[in-house]
């Protein structure tokens, strides 16, 4: 295994840690908490490569399926993770694989890779929202209120957080030689 692998792994193990350390700080205000779960994924999204950010979102899930704390409100256990909004969590997984492809193909632009992270975010959003329909017998209309325009305001700071801060960190990674994707 190569330095550069090795610097790639860490980096992932880096933001799953940074995952699992601002997970758990939320602000209830539902039945989903304001978190910056989304701004750290959209974080992992802009600095590591699709591997590796696949990996930092599914360690985090999997420390969290495994009982961990890491949950909003300091939860952990697959009851959090199969309960009403749990597909919240899940669609993490589709911010990265929305964002980081799309990062990769136009040599990581600001305006299509934001709308890539905003797109993730939206089908974030739908696989949460039908889950949360499916467990708790809600129609749409309410669950979108519950669970997704009070949300979309802050989602959007945290994708433009996430771009101001994520932007440089991944060209310094690039200059440094520690960025896989020749973008």
């Amino acid at each position: 295994m190569n330095n550069h692998m090795i610097y790639r792994m860490s980096l992932g193990a880096l933001m799953a840690a940074i995952l699992c350390v601002v997970g758990p700080l939320s602000i209830p205000i539902g039945p989903v908490p304001v978190s910056l779960g989304v701004f750290v994924v959209c974080l992992a999204a802009w600095v590591l490569d699709t591997p590796e950010a696949l990996s930092a979102v599914g360690i985090y899930l999997l420390l969290g399926a495994v009982g961990l704390p890491v949950f909003t409100g300091w939860q952990g256990g697959l009851a959090k993770l199969a309960g009403p909004t749990g597909g919240y969590l899940i669609g993490y997984l589709a911010i990265v694989l929305t964002a980081c492809p799309v990062k990769k193909k136009t040599g990581a632009k600001i305006i299509p890779t934001v709308l890539a992270l905003a797109l993730g975010v939206a089908v974030c959003y739908a696989f949460g929202t039908v889950w949360f329909m499916h467990l708790t017998g809600n129609d749409l209309a309410k669950s979108l209120t519950l669970c997704v325009w009070p949300f979309i305001p802050f989602d959007l700071g945290k994708i433009a957080a996430a771009t101001l801060i994520g932007k440089p960190v991944r060209d310094a990674l690039r200059k440094a030689g520690l960025a896989a994707e020749t973008v």
